[in-house]
This record gives structure tokens, C-alpha cells and sequence, in this order.
């Protein structure tokens, strides 16, 4: 079926050209809508891959589940019709042929790893309702103007490597730092079908992608608190990572007056509550966060010598987080004099902030209220592949309700009609991004 036979009747009545440019519009009276029941099931399977005792999964990137998880959403993405290859960068993309060839691909999709003991639907929600939204227009024999690309980025938990690897923007250094499942990043892309020694073939660049849009499940509480059922990212936070190492002198517990003390640990105490208090000295909604730390030697009689923990910044203003990064910079030293310690910092990681096209933002608010569905904008405080994304392409995001706003959690929960609602308004802003002109 061609789209405009997917128009109808309606195409005869009102004429092919305005058909042919309304679609989307035809496409939401004509009611086309994804299976809700096999989008759920979807989501349900694949949690089986890295279920852990709390209910929820630990998907690691580069592990054995994330490997059996990748194979699971291949199955599904060759199910739908798609013709499916893994990038050199370890990404997993699922394409269909347009009816012009001089258009550029539709790309829309998320990730499936996960953190350590986290929940069944941060990433899975947008990859399944990606797949599902291709495989609802294959049974309807719809054919876009435009290609349409499913993608399943790899390793977005551990700082959205194959997204950073599509914008070139994968440095090398990434390459040699070790993820969370044990294995070197460098491996980890081999281990997951990808190429290391190709990642230039993986780049896209700008012009290359029509527009990108990716559904994601809120993770905060914004959207259950207001009773909305969809959320318009207006952009994506940027986020820097640091590895704090606190060097201080390990000596016996017992022997060593407390006016002699060099504990290290005990200066990393003074830096956490001083994190705090920097991030919260002036108004805005950055937030800062350490969230890993460790004590050496470890033991119960020995004063700790080294600690090593992390530091997070995230703001939509990377001059913020940059003038805050300062900050704790000068008072870690003053925390390290008086403490007769030193404190050392290497940033891991930073992405920028990335505003979502404004285009896309009404466009997807529109479909949303043409669906019966109200809709809101807002930030997004969590870091998603959509930033990276939108350096080279136009690009939007769509929220669903995170149930008590918990997220990165075995009790992270996604009711399954706010799944449903989240795939309809991706399916019809697909649609109506086809219909358009400016993509």
C-alpha cells in the first residue's frame, strides 16, 4: 500500500495532493495505531535477559545478557521486515526502503543496556515501540516517501558510546576505558559484533539523517504529579564525570593520635557534604551527585590511605556546570590543606547539552493533542543518545510517566497504557514528519 492509498477514501474526497501532503493528518483520523498488547509482551521478554532477584535487570553493556538482548531485538526487528546490521560502532539498525530514493532516512530508537540492578523499561520502552511502530507499518503495507531507520544504540548507560560514535564525537581515549560489565570498551565493541578499528564508518554526518526522535520513559516525576500523559523534551542536559582520587597516608588505626591523622576518607566526607552544598548555593534546577566511592586499604584497624569516588554536573547551561565544576575544584583544595591530604581530579566523560528541534517539539505536541492526550514540555534532567544525535540532525524526544518518578530501579515502572500512548505518538510523528517538507 502506497500512503496515499493508506489515505483512502478520504484522498478521493479532499484530492491526492493534499493528501499527499497532509498524511499525517489522514494517518490519526484513519486511527492507525500499534499493537499495544504484543508492544507490552515485548517489553516483558526482554527483561528475562539479565533478571536479577529485585525484579529488576542488570543488562550490562558488552555482557552476556546485553549480547542475548541485542539477539532478542534483532529477532523482532527481522520479524517486522526489516533488513538489520550491526554498524562498526556496535549499533543495531533496522531499515526500510522509501519511495524516493533522494530522501534521507527517518531514524527513531533508543537502547536496551541498563545500569547495575536497574529496571525493565529505561531504553526498552523507546527500542520495542521503535520496532513496533516499523512493524505496524509493514502489516498495513505502508510505504514512506522516506527510508526508515530503527536504531538500538550500544552502551548509552556508560556514557552513550554508540551514539557519541555515530556524531563522531567518540574519542579515542573512550576506546580504553573499562565498562562497568569488566571489559575495555575496545573489546566490548567486538564482543558485540561490532568493528573498533572501523568507527569511522559509523559516522554521520550532518545532513546524512532527516530527523531523529527518540521515546523515553520520563525517570522523574513531572509527568505522573501533573497527570499528563506525554512529554515534549525541550532539550537534554549537559553531564561531566570526574574521578576524584583523595590521597592521604594509611597508617594503624589504634597507634595514631587523631591530631596526626592523614584520612583520606574523612576529607572525601567533608568533599560530598561540600558538593552539595556548592550545587545548591544558587538557583536552577543543575543538580550534583556522588554516587561511587571506595576507601583503601579497607580495613576496620587502618586509617584509609587512598578513596577514590565520583563526581556528576549536569545542567542544560554547560557554562554552569563548568563555573560549578570550579567551585568544588578550589574548595576540595582547601578541604585537602586542612586535612593534610591532596585531592587529584580526571574528567571520564562530558557531553553537551543539546536543545531538541523546536520544529519537532510542536510537531509532536500536536500529534500528541490530536490523539486525546494531553501534553506538556519540559527538560530532561537524565542524559539520553538524542543528544549526540542532534548535532548532526534534527531531533525531538518524546516522555511517558515514570510511576513515582523512579527510575534506575528494579521498581521503575511504565503503566502499559502510557507505553501504548508513547509508540501511537511516535508512530504518528513519523508520519507526519514523512508528510512534511522541511525533512
Amino acid at each position: 500500500m502506497t500512503r496515499r492509498e493508506f489515505a483512502g477514501g478520504l484522498a478521493g474526497v479532499v484530492g491526492a495532493a493534499w493528501a499527499h501532503r497532509h498524511l499525517g493528518v489522514l494517518a490519526a483520523q484513519a486511527r492507525a495505531s500499534v499493537d499495544g498488547d504484543r508492544v507490552n509482551r515485548h517489553l516483558a521478554e526482554l527483561s528475562a535477559f539479565g533478571k536479577n532477584p529485585h525484579g529488576g535487570v542488570t543488562r550490562l553493556a558488552y555482557s552476556a545478557a546485553d549480547r542475548l538482548g541485542r539477539e532478542y531485538v534483532t529477532g523482532l526487528m527481522r520479524a517486522a521486515g526489516l533488513e538489520v546490521r550491526v554498524d562498526p560502532a556496535g549499533n543495531i539498525l533496522g531499515r526500510r526502503a522509501g519511495s524516493d530514493s533522494s530522501r534521507k532516512p527517518l531514524l527513531f530508537g533508543s537502547h536496551i543496556d541498563s545500569v547495575p540492578d536497574g529496571g525493565n523499561y529505561d531504553g526498552d520502552v523507546g527500542s520495542l515501540s521503535a520496532i513496533e511502530v516499523a512493524q505496524t507499518l509493514g502489516e498495513r503495507n505502508v510505504t514512506l516517501r522516506h527510508p526508515i531507520e530503527v536504531v538500538v544504540f550500544q552502551n548509552e548507560e556508560g556514557g552513550t558510546v554508540g551514539s557519541r560514535a555515530m556524531a563522531g564525537q567518540l574519542e579515542p581515549a573512550a576506546l580504553t576505558l573499562t565498562a562497568r560489565s569488566g571489559k575495555v570498551t575496545r573489546d566490548g565493541i567486538a564482543f558485540i559484533g561490532g568493528d573498533p578499528d572501523r568507527l569511522e564508518s559509523a559516522v554521520r554526518k550532518r545532513g546524512d539523517i532527516a530527523a531523529y526522535v527518540e521515546l523515553h520513559i520520563e525517570q522523574g516525576g513531572t509527568l505522573e504529579e501533573k497527570k499528563i500523559d506525554i512529554g515534549v523534551v525541550q532539550g537534554i542536559v549537559g553531564i561531566g564525570w570526574w574521578d576524584v582520587t583523595v590521597d592521604g597516608f594509611a597508617n594503624h588505626a589504634g597507634t595514631t593520635p587523631m591530631d596526626k591523622r592523614q584520612d583520606a576518607l574523612l576529607a572525601a566526607a567533608r568533599f560530598i557534604e561540600m558538593v552539595n552544598r556548592v550545587v545548591t548555593s544558587e538557583a536552577g534546577r543543575q543538580v550534583g551527585t556522588v554516587g561511587r566511592i571506595q576507601a583503601l586499604p579497607g580495613a576496620p584497624n587502618v586509617i584509609p590511605g587512598t578513596v577514590t569516588c565520583s563526581l556528576e554536573l549536569r545542567d542544560l547551561d554547560p557554562l554552569k556546570i563548568e563555573r560549578l565544576y570550579q567551585r568544588v575544584h578550589e574548595e576540595a583544595q582547601r578541604i585537602a590543606t586542612a586535612s593534610r591530604t591532596t585531592f587529584t581530579f580526571a574528567e571520564t566523560h562530558r557531553s553537551v547539552p543539546a536543545l531538541t528541534d523546536p520544529r519537532l517539539q510542536a510537531l509532536i505536541e500536536n500529534v500528541a493533542l490530536d490523539r486525546g492526550l494531553t501534553a506538556t514540555r519540559l527538560p530532561s534532567g537524565a542524559g539520553h543518545d538524542a543528544q549526540y544525535v542532534a548535532q548532526i540532525a534534527p531531533a525531538g524526544m518524546i516522555f511517558v510517566p515514570s510511576v513515582g518518578g523512579i527510575s534506575h530501579s528494579p521498581k521503575e515502572f511504565t503503566k502499559p497504557q502510557d507505553v501504548v500512548n508513547g509508540a501511537n505518538v511516535l508512530l504518528d510523528t513519523i508520519l507526519r514528519l514523512d508528510s512534511t517538507d522541511w525533512t
